[in-house]
């Protein structure tokens, strides 16, 4: 089990011009924003957790960006608790 962003689509500002959590991944083409909706996607395959873009928009007082479990079967966990805890996906 390991954590992925995801994006709350009400609570994204992106329509406004925000484009924090884009600009600050540290992977590439991890979060892009949806023309259609305008608003951020993560894309979960590539994600790794690193809760850069969680730390960005909660800064800029959005919170539209929450940390997910994934589970071994590849389908987000979204019950409360569920997280993983602090560097899960790197341990040995």
């Amino acid at each position: 089990m390991y954590n992925v962003a995801v994006v709350t689509d009400e609570k994204c500002v992106a329509k406004k011009g925000c484009r924090l959590c884009i600009m600050y991944c540290p992977e590439a083409d991890c979060i892009l924003l949806d023309t259609k909706n305008m608003v951020a996607k993560v894309v979960t395959d590539i994600c790794k957790g690193c809760e850069l873009c969680k730390v960005v928009c909660d800064a800029a007082k959005h919170q539209a960006i929450e940390m997910l479990a994934m589970g071994a079967d590849g389908k987000l966990l979204h019950k409360k608790g569920e997280a993983a805890g602090l560097g899960q996906a790197y341990a040995g």
